[in-house]
């Protein structure tokens, strides 16, 4: 029996990390058709550009962009905010298409509250400092995820569990999520000088929800996650803000409907056909 479609005012998701092995995009994609929100942020490492390559764009990323266009015909602001991964798209901030817009931070006011949503590798020193260190990290993390999906296929053999190793090895360093990352404060202390009552990011991977305190205020802090390792949320309903994840047994795809061959263009192609098909959303 299939599930009722959420009504929510806004939706933040960010780090799908698409073209990528590590991605989940069938999960992503079941979300994505379990809500009707007004508006639909994308935070950021959307498309990895990093690591693009026309050898692996498979269908199940092909239909997330397909059902981020439906959600743009069917009347759903979408809001693209600029990462670190898909840094291509910043030359092309402040661009509206329609009910489609890139830009690089964004700033809502709901009721009472100002709310201020960006990715947040602008405060990350590694990625200003050690960019080379940075992009080998990412080429990293995708190694252990090829690796991490071979041992996958051994315990599905075996009739064991699957595992995420990256998840594994992360929750062990970060034990105690009460303690403030140097991440953690420099965005607070940016938001405090905004006068901001909440700010939303990612980057990190790991999903957070909590107020911070320091000398000069608090502020309630939100980290979207991600749908590599968590599949989790931010959501906002009647003005209360929530960090939700997915509850799902199964990774199985949708059946195919007419016209869903596969088709994976070069880099310049897909920037340019999504920029495309976005325009032309944007006149229905």
């Amino acid at each position: 029996m299939q599930e009722a479609i959420r009504k929510i005012d806004v939706s933040v998701i960010s780090d799908v990390h698409l073209a990528t092995l590590a991605s989940k995009a069938k999960p992503l994609l079941k979300y994505l058709k379990s809500i009707q929100p007004k508006t639909l942020v994308l935070n950021g490492d959307i498309i990895d550009s990093w690591r693009f390559s026309r050898n692996y764009f498979p269908k199940a990323h092909l239909k997330v962009i397909r059902q981020l266009i439906k959600m743009i015909e069917n009347g759903v602001y979408v809001v693209y905010i600029t990462g670190n991964h898909d840094d291509v798209f910043r030359k092309f901030n402040n661009t509206r298409l329609g009910n489609f817009s890139i830009v690089n931070q964004l700033e809502l006011i709901m009721g009472n509250q100002k709310i201020w949503i960006f990715h947040g590798d602008v405060f990350d020193r590694i990625i200003h400092n050690s960019p080379g260190l940075a992009k080998f990290g990412a080429a990293a993390y995708g190694l252990l995820t090829g690796i991490n999906r071979l041992l996958n296929m051994v315990l599905r053999v075996l009739g064991g569990k699957e595992m995420i190793i990256y998840k594994s090895m992360k929750d062990r360093i970060l034990k105690d999520k009460k303690i403030l990352t140097n991440f953690e404060k420099a965005i607070v202390n940016a938001a405090l000088s905004k006068d901001v009552d909440l700010v939303i990011c990612g980057h990190t991977h790991i999903p957070v929800d909590k107020t911070i305190h320091n000398e000069q205020g608090q502020v309630r802090y939100i980290n979207c996650g991600d749908w590599v390792e968590h599949f989790s949320a931010v959501e906002c309903l009647g003005g209360n803000w929530s960090l939700n994840y997915l509850k799902t047994d199964s990774d199985e795809e949708e059946p195919d409907s007419p016209g869903d061959e596969l088709y994976i263009p070069d880099k310049n192609q897909l920037y340019r056909s999504i920029l495309e098909e976005m325009k032309v959303a944007s006149f229905f």
